[in-house]
């Protein structure tokens, strides 16, 4: 629980209420940071350290969430956050969508917030799971290069 309460989450949703009730759920758990733009959010993706997982609203005015997750995926500081859709919509369409954008998951409103938490939790786990591989794997080739004796020099 420890790792998770350092785990910062941005929440953008242009509907008070919404971010309301999000927060609450969040709140104590995790360092929650509010937008209530399109604008504000692509602003505090680029903090530092980023938020770890970043929760969308869809239908907002001047930029929408799925713009908003087109330019998090486009940009290379801001990719590798997770984004769950927050969403009035229900259709196919619109999650198809969001997926291809490179959502990873879309909670409906109105909020549940067990189920808010339990998502959360799992999508932090999951990008925890994918910066060990991702350091592992980084480390496997640094150790190469580091002159661990890669086949390629040995003998010479």
């Amino acid at each position: 629980m420890n790792r998770e309460s350092r785990s910062r989450i941005l929440i953008v949703d242009d509907a008070p209420e919404n971010l309301q009730v999000l927060v609450e759920a969040l709140r104590g758990i995790y360092s929650v940071i509010v937008a209530k733009s399109g604008f504000k959010a692509l602003e505090l993706a680029l903090l530092v350290p980023p938020p770890d997982l970043i929760l969308l609203d869809i239908m907002m005015p001047e930029m929408d969430g799925f713009e908003v997750c087109r330019r998090l995926q486009e940009d290379p500081r801001t990719r590798s956050i997770p984004v769950l859709f927050i969403t009035a919509l229900h259709d196919e369409e619109s999650e198809n969508r969001g997926l291809t954008l490179g959502a990873v998951d879309f909670i409906t409103k109105p909020f549940n917030p067990q189920l808010v938490k339990a998502r959360v939790r799992t999508q932090l786990e999951l990008k925890r799971l994918r910066e060990r591989v991702r350091r592992f794997l980084d480390e496997d080739r640094g150790g190469s290069e580091a002159g661990i004796a890669p086949e390629s020099h040995q003998g010479g």
